[in-house]
């Protein structure tokens, strides 16, 4: 008798154990990765080359497969956005990527988008989207430092990551979030803050939003600031963005830039001014033809930190013009892109500089 019990003992355990592996499974998120190239899918010469490598070598299966862990966590498929370096970003990918990540989030079995980018201007393409995300579902831009073939690339456990955090209830809500080295930051706030270091993503004085550890996100934080689904920017039917130029300053510059900047057809100017915002005395006829021409002049302070006051280092209500609050110049730009496809009146404006 004890025989016969055995083998059916055996059974019941194994069928119960494979129907739990099945509702496992089927708890798992889906999570769609669009790629668009970058080092994450770079290559280089040798296990030790870590510059001068190719970036956006690899497509997004080779990504996929290159990190089998990730069927662990989520459902995972992929899709090819883009292959190129990310300074070689466009209007015109920003614009394909957003479509398609709108696209895929009103889909009912989508829980989750996870973009791979390169890191020169992954903090650009992060504000861009959570300017015009139209879901609270999560999207997790990620990339890394690294190409896919150095000796210890970063790649591989910032893609795991960035898949658990888009599968991620906690991530829901929290606007387009950038993660790599273990941390989460805002699309908003974060700014690369060195040439090669894996640590260089950081968000100045605000601060990240939590980390990655043990396979989960602990989130710490999170922005006061308007994002996705409850902006009013919509790219649906857009083709193109107005032309929004950034002037840098400097000791002893003069009006060069920003005449050629109106001369180009910019519908906006971004100042990246010094100090908080200053504006150089030599600066003001130009600030004021540029305005006569509607041109929207944003001041913006190279410092990397802290607030733009209105009306502190220019009289901006006599001036007309907008400060860019804490955005830096590359951000302010972003915003004054989208905004510029809804006002030209800069006291509206002004209110998206403190609003998103």
């Amino acid at each position: 008798m004890y025989k016969s019990v055995k083998p059916l003992f055996a059974l019941t355990a194994l069928a119960m154990s494979l129907s739990f592996g099945s509702a496992f499974a089927d708890s798992l998120p889906n999570v769609v990765i669009l790629a668009t190239g970058g080092t994450i899918a770079g290559t280089g010469a040798s296990s030790t080359t870590t510059v001068g490598y190719q970036a956006a070598k690899l497509n997004v299966d080779k990504m996929i497969q290159g990190v089998p862990e990730l069927q662990k966590v989520a459902h995972v498929t992929g899709e090819q956005v883009a292959q190129i370096a990310s300074e070689s970003m466009t209007d015109e990918v920003w614009l394909k990527l957003a479509k398609e990540v709108n696209r895929l989030l009103a889909k009912p079995d989508v829980d989750g988008i996870v973009i791979t980018h390169g890191t020169d201007t992954i903090e650009e393409t992060a504000y861009f989207l959570d300017l015009v995300v139209k879901s609270k579902k999560p999207v997790v831009i990620v990339g890394s430092m690294r190409p896919s073939t150095a000796i210890s690339a970063d790649g591989p456990i910032n893609l795991y990551n960035a898949v658990i955090l888009a599968g991620s209830k906690d991530a829901v809500g929290k606007g387009v979030l950038v993660c790599l080295n273990d941390q989460i930051n805002a699309g908003r706030d974060v700014t690369k803050t060195n040439t090669s270091d894996t640590d260089t993503f950081k968000s100045p004085e605000l601060g990240l939003l939590g980390y990655m550890q043990d396979n989960k996100a602990h989130f710490y934080r999170q922005s006061t600031r308007l994002n996705t689904a409850n902006t009013p920017f919509d790219v649906s039917d857009m083709t193109s963005l107005p032309r929004v130029d950034i002037v840098y300053g400097y000791e002893g510059m003069d009006d060069t830039e920003m005449k050629a900047a109106v001369a180009a057809g910019a519908k906006g100017i971004v100042m990246d001014s010094v100090g908080d915002g200053s504006v150089p005395v030599q600066m003001y006829p130009e600030y004021r033809e540029a305005r006569k021409q509607g041109v929207v002049i944003v001041r913006a302070s190279r410092v990397g930190n802290g607030i733009v006051a209105r009306n502190g280092e220019a009289n901006d209500d006599q001036e007309d013009l907008v400060v860019a609050d804490t955005l830096n110049a590359q951000k302010a730009r972003i915003l004054l892109r989208l905004a510029l496809t809804q006002t030209n009146d800069t006291k509206e404006i002004q209110k998206m500089f403190y609003t998103y």
